[in-house]
């Protein structure tokens, strides 16, 4: 497969590496380019500060589960609170409920370089959770501390809106969409958040990936689908 210059250095970002073999499958589609996502023009107004930091205090002093007794803290989400790309994951892990913060550590670097594969850098984003408090032994949430949550999120959503929204992982998309669909069968659909309307892309997770890195190449197709549909709604 015949790569450009900025392909293969999407791909190294991402840590999918580029070889010669005639008989190897290409890893991501000769098609996808990645380009420029920060939207033009003059930046969305966020919603008013004021509001941001009365749901932050909500979440803070959250006790809807029993998550709260295990926590911490509360991990609220970080970002860009007008931006047009939002990436919702499943829960707080180790890292996270010590510093605060949606996606730092290992999987949280990955993270960052699946952006910058994208032409993206972590201040043109928003991320959140589907939980806010970390779960005992990183186990996946309950459908109760889910459903507990979903308030906070949906009221981020709202606050955000943003033009697209990318799920990371089982957990996530699942949850925000209201299914049991398996994953493999949830990647390469356009799935619509209802209210606002909003397209949903869903993805493996970092953490995922860092477990099984010969699926990157799939995440690439994912992200470059979620580029096409969002260079569509421009």
């Amino acid at each position: 497969m015949n790569l450009s210059p900025r392909q293969r250095r999407s791909l190294e970002l991402m840590g999918i590496g580029v070889w010669t073999d005639r008989h190897a499958p290409p890893a991501v589609p000769a098609a996808a380019v990645p380009v420029p996502l920060v939207p033009k023009g003059p930046p969305r107004e966020p919603a008013p500060e004021a509001e941001w930091e009365s749901l932050r205090q909500e979440v803070v002093a959250c006790t809807r589960c029993e998550l709260h007794k295990l926590r911490t803290q509360a991990v609220f989400g970080v970002g860009n609170r007008a931006a047009d790309w939002m990436f919702i994951g499943e829960a707080p892990g180790k890292d996270e409920d010590l510093q605060g913060e949606p996606f730092v550590g290992r999987a949280g670097r990955l993270l960052n370089s699946m952006l910058a594969a994208m032409g993206m850098k972590r201040a043109d984003i928003y991320i959140a959770n589907i939980l806010k408090s970390r779960p005992p032994q990183n186990r996946d949430p309950t459908p109760e501390e889910a459903a507990a949550c979903r308030p906070y999120l949906e009221r981020q959503i709202a606050m955000v809106r943003p033009r697209i929204i990318v799920a990371l992982g089982r957990i996530a998309a699942q949850n925000l969409m209201k299914v049991e669909t398996p994953i493999g069968r949830m990647r390469g659909q356009r799935y619509e958040y209802p209210d606002p309307k909003i397209p949903v892309v869903v993805t493996y997770h970092p953490a995922y990936l860092l477990r099984s890195p010969r699926e990157k190449s799939k995440v690439w197709q994912d992200l470059c689908y979620a580029m096409n549909i969002y260079k569509e709604s421009r």
